[in-house]
């Protein structure tokens, strides 16, 4: 499996923007798929965004929609989520997950997990 680390959370007001980042150790990492999940409190967690081992193909919840970006570089072992045009409903943890399933939205087929970053942002 492969050690996932996250960070760049904080605390934003709405409108602004933030860059979550989740390093990854392992010489594998290019082989794996990557999602960013989070979790408000008392909610389940939900998938944000995802992207093929490759970098080729993305995928985003409707509702962070053309505000999130995901991407990777995987000479550095890292996964990004570009965050902009922040909305109070946005507050969460947000994870980093690995999954060696080609492409997946569910967080179940996801083996590998961060610790989780914050993300506060107010009105």
């Amino acid at each position: 499996q492969v050690q996932l680390v996250e960070s760049g959370g904080g605390l934003v007001q709405a409108g602004g923007s933030l860059r979550l980042s989740c390093a990854a150790s392992g010489r594998t990492f290019s082989s794996y798929t990557m999602g960013w999940f989070r979790q408000a409190p008392g909610k389940e967690r939900e998938f944000v965004a995802v992207i093929h081992w490759s970098g080729h193909s993305t995928g985003y919840a409707d509702s962070v929609k053309g505000r999130f970006t995901i991407s990777r570089d995987n000479a550095k072992n890292t996964v990004y989520l570009q965050m902009n045009s922040l909305k109070p409903e946005d507050t969460a943890v947000y994870y980093c997950a690995a999954t060696t399933t080609y492409y997946s939205r569910a967080p179940a087929d996801f083996g590998s997990w961060g610790q989780g970053t914050q993300v506060t942002v107010s009105s």
